[in-house]
């Protein structure tokens, strides 16, 4: 089974300065014989407070003919507590009513792939509270299936036991209980995006893949992090086990948002992504 995961394609009908990507990466996936691709996020610039950017984006997703799975990012729900958009009922019903579920479970051969909304994690909410109910429940009923997840944020950036990065990772609490239901539940893959690098490692017997961004890269902006700079896409090949291939998609142009940053995003165009904790 092939599945292609992209991630931050950030498309939006008023500001459309990735949105000429899509064509090479739709021409792609068409051409790649793919069973399923899975989206894992901030497929909006402004979805978090514009159904139009929603609208736009899904419309493009619709284009292609392979069935797709999407999970949202902080641009499409909003982001933690504190934060200038942060996740709250309003958001939720947007992306629930334009796009889904934003978190979801499907049965493919002897696989069960299980889509997270990680912009939940960090409230200790009921909504939080539900979503991690849900996901025991769906791990514990996998019968003999193995597990791959898919979600926006990545489980953490440096080291699996470091502290709480704010904007780019889940948060310790909940990353310690999502590592404890990974070991419990064989779970054979955590594809994510968010970062903006490319990345394959290892957490005990699971792969971690950050897959590449559709949309850009980072310069100078943010500090480096692990992997590459790299536009595409990222090919997982679920059989008895999992290999995963980075591709760089032809055709695609790896903007730096440092170039761009006051256009598309002028809230952040002169700080770095270090949002309040509480």
């Amino acid at each position: 089974m092939k599945i292609i995961q992209i991630t931050d394609t950030h498309f939006s009908p008023s500001k459309p300065h990735f949105n000429g990507n899509w064509e090479p990466l739709a021409h792609w996936i068409e051409a790649s014989g793919a069973d399923l691709v899975v989206h894992t996020g901030d497929l909006s610039v402004d979805g978090a407070d514009k159904d139009e950017d929603i609208t736009f984006s899904m419309d493009l997703m619709r284009q292609i003919s392979v069935p797709m799975l999407i999970v949202p990012g902080n641009h499409d729900v909003g982001h933690l507590p504190g934060s200038n958009q942060p996740v709250n009922a309003e958001r939720l019903e947007r992306w629930r009513r334009l796009v889904g579920p934003d978190y979801w479970a499907e049965d493919l051969e002897n696989w069960r792939l299980i889509g997270l909304d990680s912009l939940l994690m960090g409230f200790e909410d009921a909504e939080e509270k539900a979503q991690f109910q849900w996901l025991e429940d769906m791990l514990e009923s996998r019968g003999g299936r193995r597990v791959a997840l898919f979600a926006h944020k990545p489980l953490f950036v440096d080291a699996s036991d470091e502290g709480d990065t704010g904007y780019w990772s889940v948060r310790p609490a909940q990353r310690r209980r999502l590592y404890d239901l990974i070991a419990a539940h064989d779970v054979a893959l955590f594809g994510s995006g968010h970062l903006h690098w490319t990345w394959k490692g290892q957490f005990n017997d699971t792969a971690l893949v950050w897959a590449p961004p559709a949309s850009f890269i980072l310069d100078k902006m943010e500090r480096p992090m692990p992997g590459e700079r790299l536009i595409g896409a990222a090919v997982h090949t679920l059989g008895d086990g999992v290999t995963t291939e980075i591709v760089a998609v032809p055709g695609m142009t790896a903007y730096y948002l440092d170039d761009v940053v006051e256009e598309v995003y002028p809230q952040e165009a002169h700080k770095v992504h270090r949002e309040p904790t509480e």
